[in-house]
């Protein structure tokens, strides 16, 4: 066992200054020693070293003590002088009611997020999510995001928030490295057209485009809307739009779910962007 001053074992699962960990649910860390920002629990070495890499400050963590000279090495080489709360598996499983994903879990102080005119500075592709509220949605949409050339992420205020617990280890770790915030208001489009953004619905209508259509892979500007899990996106929303595509389905399948589609969306509409970074990544 190490001998490290910040090592903590667990005495006491009640002990108040477990309750971020056990007791308080998302949207109650979320509002957490307001006014100060609030805070998020990312799990797993990798996104805690992400959340690290883009600047977020750690708080404390809850940690499977075999972790500790192992996966979680080289995240106590960097998170600072903050408490280890430290114990076996089943006991940490019984204090946060859940099997902790490589053992780690970090409590980070929330950032002020910034306006969207900064998230989309520089992006060629951005999305826009309205009302998906699933977590794991809005996880692995991130996670296809990073991968396929998507430059900023836009939220209505509906969705899931991308620092969720669940969401982020979706995610891998990509919230912390794709740019991203939130809409004001209910107008999905408009502040993003006002910034040359011209706009494509993901939805089933009869009057769309294919997805290879030429003229939307030669928008310099182009935003991908993608919409709620079940409903899809409001009437208002694809009206506003400057096109609509869908993704041809075979057997009588009438949809993908929100985040597979996003996916193939992204994969179609990035292709510029993403292999051209694979080029670079091979000449290098």
């Amino acid at each position: 066992m190490s001998k490290d001053h910040r090592i903590i074992e667990i005495n006491d699962i009640n002990a108040p200054e477990l309750d971020i960990y056990a007791r308080l649910n998302e949207t109650q860390l979320r509002h957490f020693d307001e006014p100060n920002g609030g805070i998020f629990i990312a799990e797993s070495p990798k996104v805690i070293l992400r959340a690290l890499d883009a600047g977020y400050e750690p708080i404390s963590m809850m940690l499977e003590k075999k972790h500790i000279t192992q996966e979680a090495a080289p995240v106590l080489e960097r998170v600072g002088d903050i408490p280890i709360y430290t114990e076996e598996f089943d006991v940490l499983k019984n204090i946060t009611g859940f099997q902790l994903t490589r053992g780690a879990l970090c409590a980070m102080k929330r950032r002020v997020l910034p306006c969207v005119e900064e998230v989309c500075r520089g992006a060629g592709r951005i999305a826009i999510l309205e009302d998906v509220e699933n977590p794991t949605n809005v996880g692995a949409i991130f996670r296809s995001a990073a991968a396929l050339g998507i430059g900023a992420v836009l939220l209505t205020d509906t969705c899931a928030d991308p620092l969720y617990r669940r969401a982020a280890r979706v995610a891998m770790g990509t919230v912390f490295q794709v740019p991203w915030t939130y809409l004001e208001g209910r107008d999905t489009t408009a502040q993003v057209k006002a910034l040359g953004y011209r706009t494509v619905a993901l939805a089933l209508r009869k009057d769309t485009l294919t997805l290879g259509d030429p003229k939307l892979r030669a928008q310099e500007k182009l935003a991908i809307i993608l919409g709620a899990e079940g409903d899809g996106l409001r009437d208002e929303t694809i009206d506003a739009c400057d096109w609509t595509v869908k993704i041809p389905m075979g057997h009588g399948v009438d949809s993908l779910n929100v985040a597979a589609a996003s996916a193939v969306a992204f994969w179609e509409l990035c292709k510029a962007e993403t292999m051209g970074d694979a080029d670079a990544e091979h000449d290098a």
